[in-house]
C-alpha cells in the first residue's frame, strides 16, 4: 500500500488514470493547478441533507476538487427522518445535489443505493433517473478483480430490524449532539484549530456502542464470505474503517456528518479512506493562491450557469466556493 501522501499526489497528478505513478512526474506540468484529485471509484454515504447536522459546504468542496469515473452514493443522502419532523434545506444542500447530477450529466457514472433514512427512494429500485440508477445493492469489480459487496448495511442492523422506534428515539439524540458538535467545531475554526468530530469519539467511548459496531461488521463481512465475494462496502454506522475480518475485506465509506470520508479507488485497484481535510489540504499545496481565499469565513456559495444565451436546464450551474 502507498503511503498516504504518495497516494494523494497520483490522484492530483494523474490525469484520468492515463500515466500512472510512473510517468506523473513528467506530465505534472501540464496539468491546470485547478485540476481535481481523480480516481477510479469513491463511494459516499450518510450525508443527510436535510439536516443541520450535515456539512454539505465541506462536501461540496470535496465534491468540486474530486473526479471519478464512477460514483456510488450509498444511502442516507437525504434525511427522510428528519424532513418529516421539521424542514431544513440550506441552499448549499440544493448545490450539493446539483453538482452530482452535473458529474452524472458529464459522464461519471452514479448510482444511488438508498438506506434507511432515505428507504422512501426503494420503491424505485432498477429504475434509472436522470443519469443516476438506482440499485438496492450490487457487487463491484475492482481493477485488481476483487468483487466487493455495495450496499448500505442497515438490514444488518439489530436495532433497525428489531425495534424501528429505538431507532427513532436514538436519531432524536444523535441529532442533539451533533448541533452541539457544530457549535464545538465552530469554535475550534474560530480558534484556527482543525476539526475534530466529538460525536465520533463519544461514540468510541461508549462500551455497548463500541460492541455494536463490532457485530456489526463481523455480520456484514459474514454476508460478503457467505456469498463467496471478496469483500464488502457499506456506510450506515457513521464509522470509517478498511480492514480485514476472516479473510474478508471490510470498508465503512464513512459519513458527512462526523467524519467527512470517502472511500475510494485509484487506477491501479487500491483503495483507501479519504477525508475531506485530506483532499482541502492537499489541494492547496497544489494550488495555494487559489485555496487560501477559501478558508475565509463565513463560505459564500456562488452558482453561476455556463453558456448564457440559452435556457439553463435544472442541474445545468456551476458551484464554485466565493475567491476560487
Amino acid at each position: 500500500m502507498k503511503p498516504r501522501d504518495q497516494f494523494l499526489d497520483a490522484a492530483f497528478l494523474d490525469k484520468a488514470g492515463k500515466y500512472g505513478d510512473k510517468h506523473a512526474d513528467k506530465h505534472a506540468e501540464k496539468f491546470s493547478k485547478r485540476d481535481p484529485a481523480r480516481f477510479r471509484t469513491m463511494w459516499l454515504s450518510d450525508i443527510h441533507l436535510g439536516t443541520t447536522g450535515c456539512q454539505a459546504a465541506r462536501l461540496l468542496e470535496f465534491l468540486r476538487a474530486t473526479q471519478t469515473e464512477t460514483l456510488y452514493l450509498v444511502g442516507d443522502i437525504v434525511d427522510g427522518w428528519q424532513l418529516q419532523r421539521r424542514w431544513y434545506w440550506d441552499q448549499v444542500h440544493n448545490n450539493v445535489v446539483q453538482t452530482v447530477l452535473k458529474k452524472a450529466k458529464k459522464g461519471t457514472e452514479v448510482i444511488f443505493v438508498p438506506g434507511n433514512h432515505d428507504e422512501a427512494i426503494r420503491q424505485f429500485i432498477d429504475l434509472d433517473f436522470g443519469g443516476i440508477k438506482i440499485r438496492d445493492e450490487l457487487v463491484h469489480t475492482t481493477a485488481q478483480g476483487k468483487r466487493m459487496l455495495v450496499l448500505h448495511g442497515d438490514r444488518f442492523d439489530g436495532v433497525i430490524a428489531c425495534a424501528k422506534w429505538l431507532a427513532y428515539l436514538g436519531d432524536n439524540l444523535y441529532t442533539v449532539i451533533l448541533k452541539f458538535n457544530n457549535w464545538y467545531n465552530a469554535w475550534r475554526a474560530r480558534a484556527g484549530l482543525p476539526y475534530w468530530s466529538l460525536s465520533q469519539y463519544l461514540k468510541l467511548k461508549v462500551k455497548n456502542a463500541v460492541s455494536y459496531i463490532t457485530k456489526f461488521e463481523d455480520a456484514l463481512a459474514g454476508e460478503a464470505k457467505r456469498r463467496g465475494l471478496d469483500g464488502v462496502i457499506c456506510g450506515h454506522i457513521h464509522k470509517p474503517e478498511i480492514r480485514d475480518i476472516d479473510g474478508v475485506t471490510y470498508c465503512n465509506d464513512g459519513d458527512w456528518v462526523e467524519s467527512l470520508s470517502a472511500l475510494v479507488e485509484d487506477f491501479s485497484g487500491e483503495l483507501r479512506l479519504v477525508t475531506w481535510q485530506d483532499i482541502v489540504m492537499h489541494h492547496k499545496q497544489v494550488e495555494p493562491e487559489v485555496m487560501e481565499l477559501n478558508d475565509r469565513e463565513p463560505l459564500e456559495i456562488v452558482a453561476s450557469v455556463p453558456n448564457a444565451g440559452r435556457e439553463a436546464q435544472p442541474y445545468d450551474c456551476t458551484v464554485s466556493i466565493a475567491g476560487t
